[in-house]
């Protein structure tokens, strides 16, 4: 077993998905059932296992047909473009559309 790269994917799975809506989606479940902890447990647990292993089957099928440069030159280029879009994005509030349609307070007569 190569004990170098388990240690890698740990590190970075795991600094990836501190703090990410995943995580964040736990705990108010937690909050929200704090009797159920155990249960939220597994089923969060169970769905990062589907979710990876979806992942390392279509990294599989992928690596047949483009190197892994190119996935790793893909996959940073994915994360710029994700921050940068984060960064420099709509905020949360948007201002109403110069081309929403105006509905009137009170009903035609």
């Amino acid at each position: 077993m190569d004990w170098r790269l388990f240690a890698t994917t740990f590190g970075a799975v795991f600094l990836a998905e501190m703090g990410d809506k995943t995580q964040l989606a736990t705990m108010s479940l937690t909050a929200t059932a704090p009797s159920a902890r155990w249960m939220i447990f597994a089923a969060s647990a169970l769905a990062l296992v589907a979710t990876s292993a979806i992942a390392v089957l279509v990294g599989d099928v992928v690596s047949k047909w483009v190197s892994p440069t190119v996935v790793r030159r893909l996959a940073g280029a994915m994360f710029l473009l994700i921050g940068l879009w984060m960064l420099l994005g709509r905020s949360e509030s948007p201002e109403p559309s110069q081309n929403a349609v105006d509905t009137p307070s009170e009903p035609p007569t």
